[in-house]
């Protein structure tokens, strides 16, 4: 378990070519976390594209390593990501290994972290890449190697009411600080970063638009390369202002077969 979440082109990237595969729970152990998956059968190696010499990418190995197999097959659901019933228990922990890299934003050539916005697997990869509270709380659990509680936060966050009833008792402190951080207000200072509006409108129309709910400083805008949508980023002159223009529309759909997103940086 851990985090996961990874942008849509690295779901698509690690599910290439993977088939999904039979799961099963393990119930050894009373009011501890489910195991998602099973034993693990073999397979051929997973062409990764990560340098293992090098010292940053060997330190996250050496974590993985230490990790339960069962551990390692739990993180990877958790994004989506189901491993090939055939692939051995090595290629399964370096798909682990390239998976945490590339959402920390430590892969090489990576600038930054980048998170998804849309297209999640479950509640459980939403709330980790759109709450920065839950976040820093999930990664802590990482950090501590805490997999029972991590395996916690994720199901309570995909049925809440089922996992208070098996492990309301036992997680209690969990549990609260879970919905301290999920229920956390969210920080919005006066620069966004948008996507979804339609191409054909045009960067002008597009300022206008945003504009209009208040003074801009700064704007910059282009056409995705991928899709027939505007792209970019504004600073208004207050915080007042881009919080409308969250409210008002992100998550509009303008009829070009995905939503406008508009978040706060």
């Amino acid at each position: 378990m851990t985090r996961v979440t990874s942008t849509a082109v690295l779901i698509l990237l690690l599910h290439e070519g993977v088939n999904a595969w039979t799961s099963s729970r393990s119930n050894n152990m009373l009011h501890q976390p489910s195991q998602v998956f099973g034993n693990v059968r073999k397979s051929s190696a997973l062409n990764m594209a990560l340098d293992y010499n090098d010292p940053v990418v060997g330190e996250e190995f050496a974590k993985v390593q230490m990790m339960d197999i069962d551990d390692v097959e739990d993180e990877l659901m958790m994004t989506g990501i189901k491993a090939p019933a055939t692939m051995n228990e090595m290629d399964i922990r370096l798909m682990l290994v390239e998976l945490r890299m590339r959402m920390s934003g430590k892969a090489p050539g990576q600038q930054k972290k980048v998170k998804k916005t849309s297209g999640f697997a479950s509640k459980f990869e939403e709330v980790l890449n759109t709450c920065d509270a839950f976040e820093e709380l999930f990664e802590e659990l990482k950090e501590s190697g805490d997999h029972n509680s991590q395996n916690v936060a994720a199901e309570y966050l995909n049925n809440k009411e089922e996992a208070l009833a098996r492990y309301g008792n036992d997680y209690k402190s969990l549990i609260r600080k879970i919905e301290e951080a999920i229920n956390k207000p969210k920080e919005v200072t006066n620069k966004i970063k948008f996507s979804g509006f339609p191409a054909n409108m045009g960067g002008d129309a597009c300022r206008m638009t945003l504009e209009a709910l208040g003074a801009i400083s700064s704007f910059e805008v282009n056409e995705s390369d991928d899709f027939p949508i505007l792209e970019g980023e504004a600073e208004f002159e207050d915080k007042e202002s881009a919080r409308k223009v969250i409210e008002q529309y992100n998550g509009m759909d303008m009829g070009m077969g995905s939503k406008i997103e508009i978040v706060s940086i």
